[in-house]
């Protein structure tokens, strides 16, 4: 059984720091990518950060430069360090994991709040 449990999230004033993370647990066989995504109130969700095995990472342009993704193996957890937060990137934040050959299966954490404000 894979379970995504994500921790980290809080209230922060605008141009601060936040570091999320994803415990794992379980077996993900053919894992493509581990990644974090956010869901803003009345919006849909949207793909923030993506590292895939290899090390290859992937952003959205509105977190460039300001976001980090990272994953340490040893403690099976995938991190989402963000800095210079904005009021825009106020939503909640899931933890992904995609898996598959032929056919993605996509497991999710139960999100946390992330809000920036003064």
């Amino acid at each position: 059984q894979v379970q995504l449990v994500e921790s980290g999230g809080g209230l922060v004033q605008p141009g601060g720091s936040l570091r999320l993370s994803c415990a794992v647990s379980g077996k993900i066989s053919g894992l493509v990518a581990m990644g974090w995504y956010r869901q803003a109130p009345g919006k849909q969700r949207e793909s923030v950060a993506q590292l895939m095995p290899g090390g290859r990472t992937n952003y959205t342009d509105s977190v460039k430069g300001r976001f980090t993704i990272s994953r340490d193996n040893a403690k099976n957890t995938v991190y989402l360090q963000m800095n210079s937060l904005k009021p825009e990137d106020t939503a909640v934040y899931y933890c992904n994991a995609r898996a598959g050959i032929f056919y993605y299966v996509d497991y999710w954490g139960q999100g946390t709040q992330v809000t920036v404000s003064s």
